[in-house]
């Protein structure tokens, strides 16, 4: 599986509200702004440009660029810090603020089911969109995974 296939299995409605979502303050903050600003091809990153680029950024995914993807990735992640951490968190897997050890071997962390586990425990917490994105993206990144993950009910994505 590659990145650009777990945008789009979201669906193009659930990607815009992902890119909507990015803080432009956290990409300041972890220093990406200024590359995510050439990779995106903005002039400028801000709420606006964001909802005017959504459907041109669903097309370069839609054509697998995956350099592309992993930029938005870590765009998206980091504008969701709160998110990753309580995941992680309730995975038991240690972290710093969201980002993991060198090295860190974090395979045991994730048991049978814990797809499932995360999507209920969070489902009230945070938005479906962002929950079933960043599972995948663990998936993707750490585990291998063939196929991106579908929850078995989901209340909106």
């Amino acid at each position: 599986m590659q990145l650009s296939d777990i945008y789009l299995s979201l669906g193009q409605d659930a990607f815009g509200q992902m890119v909507r979502g990015i803080s432009i303050g956290k990409l300041k903050t972890y220093q990406i702004y200024e590359g995510f600003k050439v990779r995106s091809h903005l002039a400028k990153v801000n709420t606006e440009a964001l909802r005017k680029a959504a459907p041109r950024f669903w097309t370069r995914i839609s054509e697998k660029d995956e350099e592309f993807a992993k930029e938005l990735a870590q765009a998206v992640l980091v504008s969701h810090l709160d998110l990753i951490a309580a995941v992680l968190d309730f995975l038991g897997v240690p972290h710093e603020n969201g980002f993991f050890a060198k090295n860190m071997d974090s395979k045991p962390y994730f048991t049978e089911g814990w797809e499932e586990r995360v999507c209920e425990k969070f489902k009230a917490v945070f938005p479906d969109v962002l929950l079933v994105f960043y599972v995948n993206h663990l998936r993707w990144e750490l585990l291998g995974a063939e196929q991106p993950f579908r929850p078995a009910a989901t209340s909106s994505a």
